[in-house]
C-alpha cells in the first residue's frame, strides 16, 4: 500500500501533536508539584537569540493545522504575534489536533500539484502543496516541537524520548 500525502503529513502531525499535548500536561503537573507558575515557562528560551517557548508552541500549531489550511488556500505566512498563556498554548495544540482530526484524507491527497505561496515581508517562495508540506512545514513543525520539548526539559520537567514520540502505529 503506497503512502499518501495525507498519511505522511496529517498522520505525522497528529502523532506529534498528541505528544506535545502530553508533554505540555506533564509540564503543567511539574509546575504544580514544584509550586511554580507555568506562565514563567511561556517566555523561557534555550538561548537569548532564540524565540521563546510561547512561539515554539504557536509554531507547532501553525505548521500543522495551519499548514494544511494554507495549502488548501494556496497561501501561507508566518504566525502572527501571540500573548497566549500556558493554558492558552495547551488549547492551541488541542484545537490544532481537533482541526486535523476533522480533515479527510481525500481533501489532503487532492492538494498534490496545487500552488502554494509562502510570503514573509518581501520574500515569496513558490511551492507545490506536497513540496510545501513535506520540505517546509514538516521540518518547521518538528523543529518547533523539539524546541518546546527541550525548553521544558531545561526547566526540569521529567519528560523523555517516549514523551516526544507519541502514539506509534504498531502492527496489529
Amino acid at each position: 500500500m503506497p503512502i499518501t500525502l495525507y498519511d505522511s503529513t496529517v498522520g505525522s502531525f497528529l502523532q506529534t501533536l498528541g505528544a506535545v499535548e502530553g508533554f505540555l500536561a506533564k509540564g503543567l503537573a511539574h509546575c504544580k508539584e514544584k509550586n511554580v507558575d507555568p506562565n514563567e515557562i511561556v517566555e523561557a528560551r534555550l538561548f537569548a537569540d532564540m524565540l521563546p517557548f510561547r512561539f515554539q508552541v504557536v509554531a507547532v500549531a501553525h505548521h500543522s493545522a495551519g499548514a494544511i489550511a494554507g495549502a488548501k488556500a494556496g497561501a501561507f505566512a508566518p504566525p502572527g504575534p501571540s500573548t497566549a498563556d500556558y493554558a492558552g498554548l495547551q488549547k492551541l495544540v488541542s484545537d490544532a489536533k481537533q482541526s486535523l482530526g476533522a480533515v479527510k484524507p481525500e481533501e489532503v491527497n487532492a492538494l498534490e500539484g496545487k500552488d502554494v505561496l509562502f510570503s514573509v515581508r518581501d520574500m515569496k517562495l513558490p511551492f507545490k502543496a506536497e513540496g510545501f508540506l513535506m520540505t517546509f512545514s514538516m521540518p518547521n513543525f518538528h523543529f518547533h516541537a523539539t524546541t518546546a520539548y527541550d525548553i521544558l526539559r531545561s526547566k526540569g520537567v521529567p519528560i523523555g524520548k517516549r514523551d516526544y514520540m507519541g502514539k506509534m502505529k504498531l502492527a496489529n
